[in-house]
């Protein structure tokens, strides 16, 4: 049966792609957001995943306004990356798993979600964003799915439903019967709004909210609000935070937390990071 190893949050904000592609680490304006990953690349590199599924927003990449999916899953063999305009360059294909990605849509199905399947994908800096940051050197073994979630056109999915979704993806992947090691990432927010009268907006004291609630067995915190709350609270791009939710949900159970760190400015954003390992879950030695 597959394992979920465990869940990791994090930022996706498009100015990161342009700073990993310069090799901007040390410096003075990236040295303290970059400095936050080592740590988790201690942690995560020893689990040795087969597979990182991915809860992110597509940008209008795949989907736009006039088709957007609440929730589309990848069934692809490779999922290339493309030009989005911001001026960022691509980054290798990543290698599918079609039959876990499957599996886990007959099970989200099941569950009683309505999905986009999607034989064909390319992913945007909101999946491969992640995936850099965590898989510096990218292993060979690693498959993905990347999995969408609608965070831009309204009305968008509540909190407490992509929560659920996460659970329903986990059930899935530990019901798969391959003998398969599984990180689940969730991409976005923190607290940030790129437009309007509050550009800039920042909410220091929510983002860590969410962290704590995030690492703990009740959401509620975050789950009792309405998608209109979390964008008063969080800012209109900060309600990405249901990602992360997902990944959580997905985890399921008790989990510790591993690791966090929480940076402002990027680019006008708060930029937060988050490393849970599932309680009682056999790690290699």
């Amino acid at each position: 049966m597959a394992t979920i190893i465990g869940g990791l949050g994090t930022s996706h904000v498009p100015a990161i792609a342009n700073a990993i592609s310069k090799r901007l680490y040390d410096d003075p304006y990236w040295e303290r957001f970059f400095a936050g990953y080592p740590p988790v690349h201690d942690w995560l590199h020893p689990l040795e995943a087969d597979v990182a599924v991915v809860f992110y927003n597509d940008h209008g990449l795949n989907f736009f306004l006039d088709a957007m999916p609440t929730f589309a899953v990848g069934a692809a063999l490779e999922y290339p990356s493309a030009d989005e305009g911001w001026g960022i360059g691509q980054v290798t294909p990543f290698a599918g798993n079609p039959e876990l990605s499957w599996h886990i849509i007959e099970g989200a199905m099941a569950a009683g979600f309505d999905l986009t399947t999607c034989q064909e994908m390319r992913v945007d800096h909101g999946f491969w964003i992640p995936m850099e940051l965590f898989y510096p050197v990218r292993p060979a073994k690693l498959q993905v799915v990347p999995i969408h979630i609608n965070t831009v056109q309204h009305p968008l999915p509540t909190a407490g439903r992509c929560e659920a979704f996460g659970a329903a993806v986990g059930d899935a992947i530990r019901s798969f019967s391959e003998d398969l090691r599984v990180v689940v990432i969730g991409s976005g927010g923190l607290s940030h709004q790129l437009e309007g009268e509050r550009a800039g907006f920042i909410n220091r004291e929510f983002d860590e909210l969410c962290f704590d609630a995030l690492a703990s067995s009740d959401r509620s915190a975050i789950t009792k609000h309405s998608i209109r709350d979390l964008i008063e609270l969080a800012g209109s791009q900060g309600v990405e935070v249901i990602n992360w939710l997902a990944m959580r949900g997905a985890l399921g159970g008790e989990v510790t937390e591993v690791h966090r760190n929480y940076h402002i400015p990027i680019s006008n954003t708060a930029a937060g990071l988050l490393a849970l390992e599932p309680v009682g879950v056999r790690q290699p030695a």
